[in-house]
C-alpha cells in the first residue's frame, strides 16, 4: 500500500502564514519498499544537518537550535514512521513543531532553511497525481485497485463490498423478466443496479475516507452511468472503457495513468492558450520581477512555477521589490516559492511543473486578473 498525506489547500494556507527564524524545510526521494528505506533514513539525516549547520552559522540562540535538533532526531528515530512511506518525503519543522507530507511525486532532495517553509515543491503533489484508485465495476464483481508509480498495481480489501449486483440484493439474477410487484423487465435491472451501487458506495466511503487520490471509474454502460448518478463519489470525467471484468489489474494500471496524462495535458494546454491570448493584452508576464509585484498586489489569476529550480533572495512585504542573493543563507528564501506563496493567500490558482512545460520556460508563467 501506497501510504500518502495530500496537502489540503487549508494545509498549504497555515504552512504558508508560519513564520519561524529556524523554519525547515527538507524535501528527499523515498520508496514504499520497507526493506529499502535505510538510504532514506541516511538521507534525511545528511539534509538535516545541512539546515542546521546554517542556523548555527546564522547564530541561532542554542537552546532553540537543541530544540530543533531534537524534533528532526525524533523522527529520524521513528521506525514505524519510516516503514510507512510513498515516493517522497516533505518535513517542515521549527523549533516548537513538525509536520509531514508522505507524497506519491518523485521529489529531488533538498534542504532549505528561512524564515518560512519553502512549499513550491509540495505544491507538485496538488498539480500533477501519479497515483490514483480505479473502481472496476460490472453487474458481476467489483474491485478497487491501487495504482502508483514504479509500483505493481494492488487490488485494496474494502470489507462490505458485494460480490456483484445479483449478491447485492439477494437473487440469483437481476436480468429475470419475472414481475416484483410492479418492477420488472428493463425497469427492475435499474432498480436492482441501484441497490448494487448504493452498497459499493457505503463500503467505499470509510476506505476512501481522507484520501485524496484521483478516483477513475472503469465500467460500461448502464453501470457508468448509474456509478456517476447515483454514487456520491468524485470521479475523475475520463473513464476506463470496456468490460473491467477482462482487464487485468496491470491492464487497469495502464489505462489510469492514461487516463491521468490527459488530465495533466489539458490543464497544460488550456494554460498554454489562456497565456498567449493575456499575452496580447498585458496581462501575462515570465518576468520574476513582474510576477512579485503582481503577487503582492493580488493580480495574479493562474501562476505555473518551476518545480526544480530555486532562485534565492528576498520580496519586499509591501512594494514585491526583489532583491537576489549570490548564495543561499538561513534569512533569503526562494523567490519563485514566495511568489506562489502570495498568489495562494490571494486566491490564485497555482500549480508546479516540470521547466519543460512552461510557457518560454523561465522560472515561471503568470496570467494576471488585469494589467500590471
Amino acid at each position: 500500500m501506497l501510504y500518502v498525506d495530500i496537502p489540503t489547500l487549508k494545509d498549504l494556507a497555515n504552512l504558508r502564514a508560519s513564520r519561524d527564524e529556524a523554519s525547515v524545510s527538507i524535501y528527499l526521494e523515498t520508496t514504499p519498499l520497507t526493506q529499502d528505506i535505510e538510504k532514506s533514513r541516511i538521507a534525511f539525516g545528511n539534509l538535516g544537518k545541512e539546515a542546521l549547520s546554517q542556523l548555527a552559522d546564522a547564530g541561532l540562540d542554542k537552546r532553540r537550535l537543541a530544540s530543533l535538533i531534537e524534533e528532526l532526531d525524533d523522527l529520524a528515530d521513528d521506525d514505524d514512521f519510516w516503514r510507512r512511506q510513498a515516493h517522497s518525503l516533505a518535513v517542515f519543522a521549527t523549533p516548537d513543531s513538525i509536520r509531514t507530507f508522505r507524497l506519491a511525486n518523485r521529489l529531488i532532495d533538498m534542504a532549505e532553511v528561512s524564515d518560512r517553509f519553502h512549499l513550491k515543491p509540495l505544491l507538485r503533489a496538488v498539480t500533477f497525481r501519479n497515483a490514483a484508485h480505479v473502481l472496476a465495476v460490472s453487474e458481476n464483481q467489483v474491485r478497487l485497485v491501487e495504482i502508483a508509480a514504479d509500483l505493481p498495481p494492488a487490488e485494496v480489501d474494502v470489507p462490505g463490498f458485494p460480490r456483484g449486483a445479483a449478491d447485492a440484493v439477494n437473487k440469483s439474477t437481476i436480468n429475470d423478466r419475472s414481475h416484483s410487484r410492479r418492477i420488472h423487465g428493463s425497469e427492475g435491472q435499474k432498480v436492482q443496479l441501484t441497490k448494487y451501487i448504493r452498497r459499493i458506495d457505503a463500503a467505499l466511503r470509510p476506505i476512501l475516507a481522507g484520501q485524496d487520490l484521483p478516483l477513475i471509474l472503469a465500467a460500461t454502460e448502464p453501470v457508468a452511468s448509474l456509478m456517476r448518478s447515483v454514487s456520491g463519489l468524485d470521479f475523475e470525467p475520463d473513464i476506463i472503457a470496456g468490460s473491467p471484468d477482462r482487464l487485468a489489474e496491470a491492464e487497469l494500471a495502464d489505462a489510469a495513468r492514461q487516463v491521468l496524462d490527459a488530465r495533466y495535458a489539458r490543464k497544460l494546454a488550456d494554460f498554454s492558450t489562456l497565456f498567449d491570448t493575456r499575452a496580447g493584452q498585458n496581462r501575462a508576464t515570465t518576468d520574476l520581477s513582474d510576477a512579485a509585484r503582481a503577487a503582492t498586489f493580488g493580480a495574479i489569476d493562474t501562476l505555473l512555477i518551476d518545480i526544480d529550480s530555486v532562485v534565492h533572495g528576498l520580496v519586499d512585504e509591501d512594494t514585491g521589490a526583489i532583491a537576489f542573493s549570490e548564495a543561499p543563507d538561513a534569512v533569503d528564501y526562494g523567490i519563485v516559492d514566495e511568489i506562489a506563496g502570495r498568489a495562494l493567500a490571494s486566491g490564485a490558482n497555482v500549480m508546479a511543473v516540470r521547466h519543460q512545460d512552461l510557457p518560454r520556460q523561465g522560472d515561471l508563467a503568470a496570467i494576471l486578473r488585469y494589467p500590471v
